[in-house]
Formats: C-alpha cells, sequence, structure tokens
C-alpha cells in the first residue's frame, strides 16, 4: 500500500514537470497508480477486519491447541546477571612518558695557535679565545641545567597528576564493583525469594491448602491470552470443603465487536467506503463469543488442574456496565452455568457447538447477549446431574 501511494504521488510529480505533449500520458499513468494505492489500501483495511473476525470466531480453538497445565517447577528464576561492564572506568589511566633531557653542553677549547703565530701575539689571543669559550659554556650549561631543572620539575607534576587521575579512577571502579556485586547479591535474593514462593506454593498444593489451590488457579487464568480486540478477566474463589471453584469472567461490551464487514473502493467517487455487517450478524457473532468464553473458561481450569484438586465449576460470564437505570456500576450475567469435572471432561471440544454445550449442561443463558439481556436464573443453577 505504501509503495503505491509512493509510486502515484511520483507519477503526479512527473505529470507536472512534463511537456504538453508528455503531460496526458504522464496524468493517465498517475491517476492508475492512484487506483492502484487506493485497491492496496483496501486490502489492507480487509485484511485487519478478516483477522479481527477470526481472532473472536477462534476463542475457543485457539485454546485447544495448547495445553492450560502450568508446570511451577518450571516457573523457578534461575539468576544470569549480566558481565560487570567498566566501560572507561576499566582503562587504566595513560602512562607519562619519560623523561628525556636534551643534550648537556660540552666545553670544547680552542686550539692553541703553533709556530710563527705564538711569537707574534697569538698566545694572547688564545687566552682570550679561551676565557670567552669557557664563558659561553658557563652560560650554555647553567641554561641548560635551568631547562633540565624544569623539565624535571614539569615531569614530576605529570607524574602525580596521573597518580591522582589514577586513584580516582580505580576509586570510582570499586564502587562501580561493589554495585554490581550488589545488583548481583539483590539478583539472587529475588530469585531465591521466589523460589522460595514457589516451592511453598507446590507443597501446599500437593496437601490440598486452599488457598495454594485458589493461587495456582489464579496463575491458570493469567496464562489465558485473548485477543486485544476481545479482553477476558477472571475473579474466583474456592472453597476446599466442596471442591468448588466460583469463577467469574468478565468480556467486554457488544460494541468491541467490528462493526465493518468489508471496505470498497469506488472508483467514481474516489472513496474507500465501508459495508456494515448487519444487526443479526453483529448479534450472533457476539453471542457466539460470549458462549466461546464460557467453554474455554471451564476446559482451562479443568485441564490444568491435572491433580483433581477442583470437583466443580460454578461459572459467570458477564460484562461490567453503568447501569442505565441507576447510573452505577453493575455486572450484567450472561451466562450461568455449573460443570462438574467427570461430565465435562467427557466432552469432544473440538466438535462442539459451545451454546449446545452450555445448554447440555444447563446453563441459565441470556436470550440476547448482544443487547445486554441479562440471563435468567431465578431457578438456580447447579452441577447437571445433582439437582
Amino acid at each position: 500500500m505504501e509503495r503505491s501511494r509512493v509510486a502515484a504521488e511520483r507519477a503526479r510529480a512527473s505529470a507536472s514537470r512534463a511537456s504538453a505533449a508528455d503531460q496526458k500520458a504522464a496524468e493517465k499513468e498517475a491517476a492508475r497508480l492512484h487506483v492502484e494505492a487506493q485497491l492496496a489500501e483496501v486490502a489492507a483495511l480487509n485484511a485487519d477486519v478478516a483477522n479481527e473476525a477470526t481472532q473472536i470466531d477462534g476463542l475457543l480453538a485457539w485454546t485447544l491447541e495448547v495445553d492450560d497445565y502450568v508446570e511451577l517447577e518450571s516457573l523457578k528464576v534461575i539468576v544470569e546477571h549480566p558481565s560487570f561492564d567498566p566501560g572507561r572506568l576499566g582503562v587504566a589511566t595513560p602512562a607519562v612518558p619519560p623523561l628525556v633531557y636534551p643534550p648537556e653542553p660540552v666545553y670544547e677549547e680552542p686550539r692553541a695557535p703553533g709556530g710563527v703565530s705564538a711569537a707574534f701575539g697569538g698566545r694572547k689571543k688564545h687566552e682570550q679565545a679561551v676565557e670567552q669559550a669557557r664563558q659561553a659554556f658557563d652560560i650554555a650549561r647553567r641554561r641548560w641545567h635551568e631547562a633540565a631543572t624544569a623539565l624535571h620539575s614539569q615531569h614530576l607534576a605529570a607524574l602525580a597528576s596521573r597518580e591522582e587521575v589514577e586513584q580516582r579512577r580505580l576509586a570510582q571502579l570499586a564502587i562501580a564493583e561493589a554495585t554490581y556485586r550488589e545488583e548481583c547479591a539483590q539478583r539472587e535474593a529475588d530469585a531465591a525469594a521466589r523460589n522460595a514462593e514457589l516451592s511453598t506454593l507446590i507443597n501446599e498444593l500437593a496437601f490440598d491448602v486452599e488457598s495454594a489451590i485458589q493461587e495456582y488457579v489464579g496463575i491458570v487464568l493469567s496464562n489465558s491470552v485473548y485477543p486485544e480486540i476481545f479482553p477476558v478477566s477472571h475473579d474466583h474463589r474456592f472453597s476446599l470443603e466442596t471442591r468448588e471453584l466460583t469463577l467469574t469472567a468478565i468480556v467486554p461490551e457488544p460494541s468491541a465487536v467490528p462493526s465493518v464487514k468489508e471496505f470498497k473502493y469506488v472508483k467514481a467517487k474516489d472513496e474507500i467506503v465501508a459495508t456494515a455487517l448487519t444487526a443479526k450478524a453483529q448479534k450472533d457473532r457476539y453471542a457466539e463469543a460470549v458462549w466461546q468464553v464460557a467453554v474455554r473458561t471451564l476446559h482451562e481450569v479443568f485441564e490444568a488442574d491435572r491433580a483433581g484438586k477442583i470437583r466443580s465449576i460454578a461459572l459467570t460470564v458477564g460484562v461490567n456496565r453503568i447501569s442505565p437505570a441507576t447510573g452505577k456500576p453493575e455486572t450484567v450475567p450472561l451466562v450461568q452455568v455449573a460443570a462438574d469435572r467427570e461430565t465435562f471432561s467427557g466432552f469432544d471440544l473440538a466438535n462442539i457447538v459451545p451454546q449446545a454445550t452450555l445448554s447440555h449442561l444447563g446453563a441459565a443463558l441470556s436470550k440476547s447477549p448482544f443487547d445486554l439481556t441479562p440471563a435468567d436464573t431465578a431457578r438456580g443453577v447447579r452441577v447437571r446431574g445433582q439437582g
């Protein structure tokens, strides 16, 4: 779709730059590409519509493909620490280059005159030259000594500065290493606490502790993933005395069901228009989704409870809304059903019709879930076969 849109824009730009002779052909090509982009957008929109419909219509089928049992041992944490990365603190401060003194001046005495030159005043001139050479040497050596002393002082200052920087780096590195060790210890402590909780839960679950069974059911239900377009939340309570789970599943309001059947491109108007689902199709889809949630919830709990801790489930599937009569929050029950493990486990859920299954279990069902008509629970609902 995006490629088609960009191509159409380029074609329109080319048409505006074309000569009169070529402009008509360029405009025709731009129009063709525009239609192609519109059709691509329609295809993308219809793919989204089909995907949403598939997700809602397959709420039950999806869960039948996975095992809802939760292996609690697998939830225990195995700590993996990231490697310590000191970053720039791991790089030592560059060493100070070795001290190199300039070459020390060397005294070179002027050569003494010989022969006739020595006899005609050469010796005196030589003595003067020697004196001048010694003075020049003394000056050069003094300057060298001053320069060497300055270099030595600078070198000592550089060494002291480097040592100071290095000590500061090592101190910061020690802090970073200590922080890393603390973080590792905290991860270990968190993991140990989490694993201890799981060990306690596993042990209490084996000994039929009521709260442990209830917590396990909560883990199972939290693993029940629904599409974003049709989210479902749960609340539950388990009674060890009766071994019955009282469970509530809250589904979205009917507006969650898409109202669009498909999108079409009307070339004459250059418009993308939506074709609405019929009211009956929307009502049927929403009702079917509600029935599927009910059967799916019963299945997930019973399948996850391999040890058979739960004998029966009293389930309510409802919608939270603001009451039009009182203006206060209320829950409208759309399904109320009770199922025992033995009966429900005998069903082949891959081949059932959810509404028929619920009716077979003696459920109270809303006559019109889409209109939020409450299920008639006046007669009460009990596990099929138990009165």
